[in-house]
């Protein structure tokens, strides 16, 4: 059996793990043993953290909702529900968008929907 010598592959292993650590402080951004468990949980925070981005994002997008549907004369889950019956399809962001830097187009939708 042939000498496997194993320096390319520990150095290439080795500087992509401080590659991902870098900016963590203390030893966690230079000793191995450190620096392979913050990168591990660092890695489950942040797909944590994406799933999460997506659930605050759209209870602030139906908070704006509720706030320019209220100024209209309706509250978030009539709006809704209205939207649904007249077969009016723009999700929740594209709505809250609208509500916040067009509230003229909005307060039109939501004559509309009162029609």
């Amino acid at each position: 059996m042939p000498r496997v010598k194993r320096g390319k592959t520990h150095v290439a292993k080795r500087k992509r793990l401080f590659k991902q650590a870098k900016g963590y402080q203390w030893g966690r951004k230079n000793i191995i043993r450190l620096a392979k468990t913050a990168v591990i949980k660092a890695g489950r925070h942040a797909y944590v953290g994406r799933k999460l981005k997506k659930r605050v994002n759209r209870g602030l997008w139906q908070i704006k909702i509720n706030a320019a549907a209220r100024q209209n004369g309706l509250p978030y889950s009539q709006f809704i529900n209205l939207l649904k019956k007249n077969k009016i399809e723009l999700d929740r962001k594209v709505l809250s968008q609208l509500a916040e830097y067009q509230p003229a187009v909005f307060a039109k939708i939501v004559a509309e929907v009162k029609k």
